[in-house]
């Protein structure tokens, strides 16, 4: 989920790349909605968002049952160690910085996920 058309989509072809399937939001009310009908493998969350921050995603996330396992990348551009610390204090399990490489990527979310597609 990013609000940077571009950034979304140079997301979206670094993770098919990596043999991930993806579907992305815009909003964090999409990707709330889209969370509870199709658990993902991993949430990868922007902080800076239209409707509710990535932030207040990742902590409804984590308050509600039915996703509060799912692993959580924070991906932003917001990277001085206040808004790294917000971002494990709601609940994120990693914070990647942009500008960022596919490799910096998909390793990190190898990391929470485990080889393969899959947890």
């Amino acid at each position: 989920m990013d609000d940077d058309p571009t950034v979304l989509e140079i997301v979206e072809t670094v993770l098919r790349s990596g043999g991930l399937e993806v579907e992305a939001r815009r909003n964090g009310q999409d990707a709330l909605r889209a969370a509870h009908e199709h658990v993902p493998d991993i949430a990868v969350l922007d902080v800076i968002m239209p409707d509710m921050t990535g932030l207040e995603v990742c902590r409804a996330l984590r308050e509600d049952a039915v996703t509060a396992d799912i692993p959580i990348l924070m991906l932003t551009g917001r990277g001085q160690w206040l808004d790294v610390a917000s971002g494990f204090d709601a609940g994120a399990d990693d914070y990647l910085v942009k500008p960022f490489t596919a490799q910096d990527l998909l390793t990190r979310i190898e990391a929470l996920t485990g080889p393969g597609t899959g947890r």
